[in-house]
This record gives C-alpha cells, structure tokens and sequence, in this order.
C-alpha cells in the first residue's frame, strides 16, 4: 500500500522547529517517532486520528516489520493502532534513530484475535517471532485461526483454512514436546520446519480462554535457524581444538618414544651390517619408525604445534614451483588447469608447509575424480577429469561471499582447487576436517590429509571453507592474510659458501644435553660421547641452568628440548645465554608453540631439529655448528 506524495525527506530530518512547521503544513496524518516508537512530533491531523491518545505509538498488524524493513532498507508498511481500529502506515527512514509514519485515509477493521479475552495487543500481532491462535486445547491438532505476519513469513504463507500446527512441522521433531506438554511445561521446545531446508523454531504455549466460552492457545515460534548454526560451528570449532591439543600432547609424548626406539635401532644397524642376519629385522624396524614419524607429523600440522620457518611468498610464483611435482602426481586421464593473478598479495608462512597443502587438496581432487570414473565405469576412455588450481587478490566483501564467515579489515590472498568428481553429501563435508576421517577404503586413506590442510592454514593465520555438493564436483578455497611488513631493504653480500661437512662425524667439545626424557637423553648422550664429545646431561631446565653457570664460558653447544615441565627450552636459552655467551644453541623438539618460532627467525645462532631424530642428522648438525662456531666457514 502506498498514499500520499512524496516530501521532502531532508527536511524533516533537520531541526524539530522547522520539521513541526513542514508536519502542520500536511493535510495528511504523518509524524515523527523515534526508533521505539516514542512519538517526538505530530501534526494535528495525526492527533486526531490517534483520538488524542498519548504516549508511544502502538503497534498494529505488520507495524514492527514495517519499523524494521525502514531501518533496514529505508521504507517498510504497516498498521497503526488507533483506538479499536488500525489504520495504514508507510514508515520511511529519516535517520540512524528517526522515522517518518504517514496514516492511510480509512480505517481497517480489527483483527479476529480480538475474540481472546485479554487485549488483542496481547498477541503482539506484529512481533519480531511468529504468533497464531490455536482453537482447541492441543497445539499441534488445534485448527489456527489467526497468524500474524512473523508468523506467514517463518512458513512463508498464510495458513489454509482448518490447516494445524502439526501440518508445517516435521513430525519426528514434535516428540519431545508432546511429553513435555503433558506434563505442564509451555517451552520453550524446539520444532523443525517443513517450509525450508534446516529450518528450526523454538515453541512457546500460552492458554487462553474465549469471550464465547471455550479454550483457545497463543503459539509463539521463534525462529532460531541462523542461532542454531552459529552454534554448531561454535560446537564444531571447539572440537577441532580440542582434537587438536590432544593430537599435539599425544603426538609430543609418542615422538620421544620414537626418537628412542629410532636410535637404538641405528645403534644396532651400526653393529649388526649388511648381511648379518638381524639386518633385515632392524631395518625394517627403522624403517616402521619413519612410517610412525610421518604419521605425528601430520598430527602436529593439524594440531599447529608443528614447528614451522616462515617466509615472505609471492603465491603466484611459489605455486608455479610446485606446479612441476603436482603434475607427475596426475595420470594422463586427469589434467591440471592453472590460474594465477598479478596482483596477488605476498603472504608469510612456511613453504614447505604450503606446499604440502596444496599436494593434499589436488591428490584428495585426483582420487575423488578416480573414484567417479570407476564407478560409471568409464575408467580408460576418452573422458578426462579437471583440476583447476588458481590464486588471486579478493576484497572482504568477495570473501565474505566465497564462505568466508571471518570479518576481514583488508584484501586477501586466495588459492582455490576445484575438480569436477562427484561432489560430498552435506554429513561428509561436515566431517572433512577430522583427522582420522575417511572416505576411502580401508588401507587407502589415512584421513589426515585435510586435516593436516586445515593445520597449516590455521597456523598461518588463515582460514579454509568446502563448497561441494553431489554431482557438482567440489572447490576448496584457503584465504590467507596479506603480509605487510617493513621495507625491502638491499639483498645483503653474498656468503662464500660454507665449507661441505667431512664424512668423518666425530668432533671435540663440550656439549650441554637437556632433554627431560631420561630414554631419549641416555641414548643421545652415549651416542655423542662415541663421536668424541663431552656430554653434560640435565633433566630439566633448572638442572641445565646450574650446570651453564658451574661451567660458564665452557660450553662449546647447548641441545635442549623445547617442550619441559618448569623452565622451557626458550626460557632457559634466556636465563642462560650470559653464561654461553656466543655457544651455538640447537633445539630438538616435535612439538611448539608459535612463539617459538619466532625464536628461530629472530636469532641466527639457533638452530632446530624436529623429532624423532636420527644420529647421522644429529651428529652433522653437531658437527656443522661447531665448526661455523669455530669460524671455519
């Protein structure tokens, strides 16, 4: 509905003195109402059809709505109430908390809920949640036979005649409200609704009786659709860190127990050589330990304790790397289609991480498009499957419509892999993420492929979202912060090489070894001390610091687990660096925070080894500190 001309909206949103002299001015009933519905000013023809009444307007049918859609979009329509009767009103926006009303010239008749005997008002007809009356003394059986219009839009129409409550609802979902209703509770319970997909309301009951005699219900449906989602990605995200930190201690525990086994098994690989007849056994036992080792390791990209080595990328020319190992990941049935902006923005993170994201979404995309041509039985035909892998800047507002549910302040990286397989069921999607979830056949997947995905994203400070469905292929998109740091300053002057690492793996110094798991710092030791080192063994971090201080300027290297009850690697590096003075420090951990890497890139002299170790890596490291400790580089 729409009455009146147009004026001069500008106006009335100027000073009440000259916004009074344009209302009395109007042959029309229009006036001027805060956001509440608090009646600031009025002209004449406005008060007359009010009856005089004072105080804040009230609402008739669709006039909530009507004040809503004005602040939303700037014009809505509705019902105003004036004494028994409503009349018509366009509501138009003036402001951030000023609205305009204008009555229509008649009267419209007064609702059928009036037959309730407590004001129709009551009913709140234009609420923010949907109300019916109910005839009977069940809700869900009871014929409605009013809605307001909360309610028509929740089912998105008016009920039929003689249609019930039970009619718009999923039957499986009233249950639970039936016993409750039993017992006296009137909510609120929580209904499914057949008008669209996911929808879901709460129910609240109210028991009225009629001015003809009877009883009649006010159901109040409240619309907790978007509520519920929230939700169950809040739900969600709490269980994936949960899973996370549990994978992290689980995975920091189990790699000390490889690192031990890894050892002593190179130690009995060193006495026991080729052709002895427990090679085999002991080389297949080395061999299981890598297996494991691979296998934490994803664990710890998932859970973000990985320990990683950021750099400043350019996404474009980094992908165009990886494109080269990508390609002799496909089959000849399965083709790659590349995309990169110009003007993607540099990220920082890891690039071997990055790298290893990347291989898990378009290996995950190949299979799933294997997985398509098997099963319509097309496999060795002229029929070939797509990967797109692409990369370009987005705006927030662009991420915020590719799925991106995180607000963003400025321009974003994305990398997209889509593949034309043959989608996910929503339930799978759902689960994409979870470590340990597959969909592959036994034997054949892991299902920590996207989970370690969904690690290094999150530990670089980005966010990944699915879109797939079934028979639509599926697009995985990583969106990632744009990096803005200092000033590229002038490529600093070359280093001559350093000098190769004899074969020859034993050395001279003394070694401070802190590791606060007695199997890993046992055999380390013994195994550094058969190389010619002089080992010092702490358990702790507060062992550690006594030793550096009994034998301050002595120390030649310090090895030290990161992870340890009371003084930490990092903190004890800084307690005890005054005592080191300029001794090399490398750390030997399977597990970190983010802070420590940050160590890593601020501080030259230390150096890392992830677990589980092994001897020849750790004896060249050893060996390589020292000698550049030494200036033989």
């Amino acid at each position: 509905m729409s009455f009146g001309r147009p004026w001069p909206l500008a106006l009335l949103a100027g000073h009440e003195d000259e916004a009074a002299l344009i209302l009395d001015a109007l042959d029309e009933p229009a006036a001027i109402c805060a956001a509440s519905g608090r009646l600031i000013l009025a002209n004449a023809a406005f008060h007359e059809a009010r009856g005089d009444e004072m105080g804040p307007l009230r609402h008739g049918e669709g006039l909530f709505a009507a004040f809503k859609a004005a602040r939303k979009t700037g014009r809505g329509e509705g019902a105003l109430r004036c004494g028994p009767c409503d009349r018509a009103a366009t509501v138009t926006a003036l402001g951030p908390d000023r609205l305009f009303v204008r009555l229509g010239p008649a009267p419209i008749a007064p609702a059928s809920l009036s037959l309730v005997s407590a004001p129709p008002e009551n009913l709140i007809a234009a609420a923010p949640f949907g109300a019916a009356l109910i005839q009977g003394q069940d809700v869900f059986s009871g014929a409605i036979v009013e809605a307001n219009a909360a309610f028509r839009d929740l089912f998105g129409r008016h009920p039929a005649p003689g249609e019930t409550l039970a009619d718009l609802i999923e039957p499986g979902s009233r249950a639970e409200a039936d016993v409750n209703l039993r017992s006296g509770r009137c909510g609120p319970f929580e209904l499914s609704l057949i008008s669209r997909e996911g929808a879901t309301a709460h129910l609240y009951v109210t028991r009225q009786t009629m001015t003809a005699g009877g009883e009649a219900i006010i159901a109040h449906l409240l619309d907790v659709t978007e509520q519920k989602a929230v939700q169950a990605q809040l739900a969600q995200r709490n269980k994936m860190e949960a899973v996370g930190q549990l994978a992290g201690g689980v995975a920091h525990d189990f790699n000390n127990l490889l690192t031990a086994i890894r050892l002593r098994a190179e130690e009995l690989l060193s006495r026991h050589p080729l052709g002895d007849p427990a090679y085999e056994s002991l080389a297949e036992i080395h061999e299981t330990v890598g297996r494991a080792a691979e296998v934490v390791r994803q664990l710890l990209t998932f859970s973000r304790k990985a320990t990683v080595q950021r750099d400043t990328l350019d996404l474009g020319e980094a992908l165009g790397d990886f494109e080269v190992l990508l390609r002799r990941l496909l089959r000849e049935d399965v083709a790659l289609i590349t995309h990169y902006g110009r003007d993607i923005p540099p990220v920082r993170l890891d690039r071997g991480l990055l790298e290893n994201a990347v291989m898990n979404l378009v290996v995950n995309a190949r299979d799933a498009i294997r997985a398509r041509s098997e099963g319509q039985g097309i496999g060795g035909t002229s029929h070939k499957g797509v990967i797109d892998l692409s990369a370009r800047r987005v705006s927030p507002a662009e991420a915020a419509r590719l799925g991106l549910r995180e607000p963003a302040d400025d321009d974003m990286a994305l990398i997209e892999v889509a593949d034309d397989g043959p989608g996910m069921a929503p339930e799978v999607l759902r689960k994409i993420f979870e470590p340990f979830y597959t969909t592959k056949p036994l034997g054949e997947g892991t299902g920590l492929g996207l989970a370690t995905v969904y690690g290094v994203v999150k530990q670089a400070g980005g966010w990944i979202v699915a879109d797939s469905a079934p028979g639509q292929g599926a697009r995985l998109r990583i969106f990632l912060p744009a990096f803005v740091g200092p000033p590229a300053l002038e490529p600093p002057t070359p280093r001559p090489p350093s000098r190769p690492i004899s074969r020859d793996l034993s050395g001279q110094g003394r070694i401070l070894l802190v590791e606060d798991e007695a199997l890993v710092r046992g055999i380390t030791a013994r195994l550094l001390r058969a190389r010619g080192y002089e080992v010092l063994e702490a358990s702790d971090g507060e062992a550690a610091l006594d030793l550096a201080k009994a034998h301050a300027g002595g120390i030649d290297l310090m090895i030290s687990d990161v992870v340890m009850p009371g003084l930490d690697g990092p903190a004890l590096l800084t307690a005890a660096r005054p005592y080191l003075q300029s001794a090399p420090v490398l750390f030997i951990s399977g597990y970190a925070e983010a802070e420590f890497s940050d160590l890593l890139e601020g501080d030259p002299n230390v150096s890392f080894l992830a677990k589980p170790l092994d001897i020849k890596t750790l004896a060249e490291e050893v060996k390589r500190r020292l000698e550049m400790a030494r200036g033989y580089a």
